[in-house]
């Protein structure tokens, strides 16, 4: 079951990054999915982890409480740990670690996009107890 949520979290971002005028329908997603998007820059990630809507709504800070430098900072460091891990499989959960993430660190996404990224990270931290060093 996890490699099948971490496959659709890591398509999704994966397939977000492209810059086709596609649209997702999203009416049809599972109740507990969140969606993460910049529509000014076509790019959207659905997060369909279960309990990553609970956690944004009862652990995760207020969206404010840092700034976007400082979520875009964190993310860098998130995305290039978590893509080591991807493409180091003999050493890390597969069913986590499945597919890289695309984040262009020149690319202004928004606060919303960089917020929720950067949530995604610490969820992945607190559900599956894995240490970003």
């Amino acid at each position: 079951m996890r490699n099948l949520i971490a496959a659709f979290i890591l398509g999704f971002i994966l397939f977000a990054c492209g810059t086709s005028n596609k649209t997702i329908n999203t009416n049809n997603l599972p109740e507990h999915a969140v969606r993460i998007a910049n529509d000014s820059l076509e790019y959207e990630i659905i997060i369909v982890d279960i309990g990553f809507d609970t956690y944004l709504a009862t652990i995760a800070q207020p969206m404010n409480f840092y700034s976007q430098n400082y979520y875009e900072v964190k993310n860098r460091f998130y995305v290039t740990e978590w893509n080591y891990r991807a493409r180091t499989p003999s050493r890390f959960n597969t069913s986590i670690y499945e597919n890289e993430i695309d984040y262009n660190s020149h690319t202004d996404y928004g606060l919303e996009v960089n917020y929720k990224l950067f949530n995604y990270f610490k969820f992945v931290e607190y559900k599956y107890k894995q240490q970003f060093n």
